[in-house]
C-alpha cells in the first residue's frame, strides 16, 4: 500500500466520531506496522502532564519495557527537547540510545504538535538498516498532523 493510499486511511479512522482517542491511535498504529513491511514497532508517546518525561500511549509491536522516557534520554527523549524529526539509519552509531530490542536495526521519531506545543510523537523502530527516507518523515508529519486535530 502507498502512502497515499494510507494516508486515506488514516484519516477515515481519526473521522469515526463514535471511536474514542486511544483506539484510533491503536488502530492507526496497527494499520502502519501491517501495511509498511519495514515498520516493525509503531507507537506514541505523550508529554506526562509538566513533566518532562514521556508516557507510553497505544502502540503495534512487541511489549517494551520503555513505558516512562525521560526528556533527553534516548531517542525519543531528545526529540522531546529538540522537536525535530529525528531520523536514526543506524541504532548501533547512536551513544544515547535506548534499545527496545536487539533487532531494532533503525528507528525515526516525529514530533506531534498542537497548537505550537509539542505534546508527544510517533516512534518506530524497524529491523532493516537505513529503513526510512524523506517520505516517511513526509508521511509520519502528515500522520500526525491529522493526529493533532484529535487533541
Amino acid at each position: 500500500m502507498t502512502f497515499q493510499e494510507l494516508e486515506i486511511k488514516v484519516t477515515d479512522i481519526l473521522h469515526h466520531e463514535e471511536t474514542i482517542r486511544d483506539e484510533k491511535l491503536l488502530q492507526i498504529c496497527h494499520l502502519l506496522r501491517d501495511n509498511i513491511d519495514y515498520y516493525d514497532w509503531v507507537g506514541f508517546y505523550f508529554r506526562n502532564g509538566e513533566k518532562e518525561e514521556l508516557i507510553l500511549g497505544p502502540y503495534a509491536g512487541d511489549a517494551t519495557d520503555h513505558t516512562v522516557i525521560p526528556f533527553g534520554k534516548g531517542i525519543c527523549g531528545q526529540v522531546a527537547v529538540s522537536n525535530q524529526n529525528f531520523v536514526v539509519p543506524d541504532v548501533t552509531a547512536q551513544d544515547n540510545y535506548i534499545a527496545c530490542s536487539l533487532t531494532v536495526k533503525s528507528e525515526i521519531v516525529v514530533p506531534l504538535f498542537v497548537d505550537g506545543v509539542n505534546i508527544g510523537q510517533i516512534d518506530i523502530d524497524s529491523e532493516v538498516l537505513d529503513a526510512f527516507t524523506d517520505l516517511d518523515e513526509r508521511f509520519l508529519e502528515f500522520v500526525n498532523k491529522e493526529v493533532a486535530k484529535l487533541f
